[in-house]
């Protein structure tokens, strides 16, 4: 193995083995044995948030038998005491990454101040077209033909599935929003709910509707609130708003091909990246989004998609996000549906145009091929 390739904190103990082996296979000091596994690893930190970058007691790793040969001390030298995964990561590889521009430019001020981390760049995550672009939506795009068709018969088949699970009757002539993520606070799943007075009539009457789907991990009570608060609008608003419970591939297959518009708005700048967004856009479903992960890097206001929000950073990130969005969403999106069906398939062909090669998976892993790890191999040739 030329290159081995951690993804979050939680692979750094494997590294620990692998500076193991070398100092009882080779008769290697410490600093040689890290020296040398440190050439081996590139590593990818996934998230700026605090729950995806764990620490832990020395003494419990101890008694888990983590240290696995080395010392107290030279557990501290990398990862501190209590133990930061994540810092380790950084300390034991060669070269690091964040998953979009953004993400990239946080996560070095981030770990700015760690001493013997590993350089961050960025590689903006990407999406495996076959599995996620509609086989119609590509033959259409293709060859150049009307888009609508094929978007049209996908989101009918998204409203009988709908239909089916839940018994709620969509129409597949008014404005279709969709939200799938983890239920967690930082990406405000409920934040188009928060003014009901500005909300609501497009709600009762049809124009707006919803289908969120997602879920909360078993420990986290603020995200088993969210989904409540999700249900519950389902509830208040049951001709519009819709859950789907026990979300999986094939809702997200679902929802990324059959829905209109595609909404994500979390807190900039704790979305590293999100890939949701890019499947939508393969299948010409047009993105509404704060400028926080890899939208930044795709969007063309009123282009292929939209943003609200300006990329504000700050206290009054909810009040200035929930302005931008109803301005957006009511101002523009909800005319241009409805009104403009000409620009709307032009920009489904351009949120398309962006997406297939720029956010493509085939993209990412040559990025990695090229930035992270024929890289590395060829400055060890050097020294070589």
């Amino acid at each position: 193995i030329d290159v081995y390739h951690f993804n979050e904190g939680h692979a750094a103990l494997a590294a620990l083995e692998l500076i193991k082996e070398k100092m009882n296979d080779n008769g290697s000091g410490f600093e040689q044995a890290l020296d040398a596994t440190r050439n081996e690893i590139v590593f990818t930190t996934h998230t700026p948030v605090k729950e995806g970058n764990e620490s832990h007691p020395l003494n419990l790793l101890e008694y888990m038998g983590a240290f696995n040969g080395l010392s107290r001390e030279q557990m501290i030298a990398l990862g501190g005491d209590p133990f930061n995964m994540t810092v380790a990561g950084l300390r034991l590889s060669r070269l690091a990454n964040g998953v979009s521009a953004l993400h990239g430019q946080t996560a070095r001020q981030m770990w700015k101040d760690v001493a013997g981390a590993a350089p961050i760049i960025a590689i903006t995550n990407g999406v495996h077209a076959g599995t996620w672009q509609d086989a119609r939506m590509r033959k259409a795009y293709e060859t150049g033909t009307d888009l609508w068709q094929p978007h049209l018969e996908a989101k009918k088949e998204l409203l009988s599935a709908v239909q089916a699970r839940t018994g709620a009757q969509l129409n597949q002539d008014s404005l279709l929003i969709g939200f799938a993520r983890r239920a967690v606070p930082y990406k405000r799943s409920d934040l188009i709910f928060s003014d009901p007075q500005v909300i609501e009539p497009y709600l009762r009457d049809g124009r707006i509707q919803l289908i969120f789907s997602g879920k909360a991990h078993p420990l986290d009570d603020q995200g088993k609130a969210i989904v409540a608060r999700l249900v519950s609008f389902s509830k208040t608003y049951p001709n519009s708003v819709v859950f789907l419970e026990n979300y999986d591939m094939e809702i997200g297959r679902l929802l990324t091909r059959g829905t209109d518009i595609w909404l994500n708005n979390p807190k900039r700048p704790l979305e590293a990246s999100g890939t949701s967004g890019m499947k939508a856009a393969m299948n010409g479903i047009l993105n509404v989004s704060v400028l926080d992960g890899w939208w930044p890097e795709g969007c063309i206001h009123d282009v292929n998609g939209w943003e609200f929000g300006h990329g504000y950073e700050g206290p009054q990130a909810d009040e200035i996000d929930l302005a931008g969005l109803y301005q957006v969403m009511l101002g523009q999106v909800v005319p241009t549906f409805y009104q403009n069906r000409q620009k709307w398939t032009r920009m489904m062909r351009a949120a398309i145009d962006m997406s297939v090669e720029q956010f493509s998976a085939n993209r990412m892993m040559h990025e990695y091929f090229e930035r992270m790890y024929a890289a590395g191999r060829q400055a060890q040739e050097r020294q070589a």
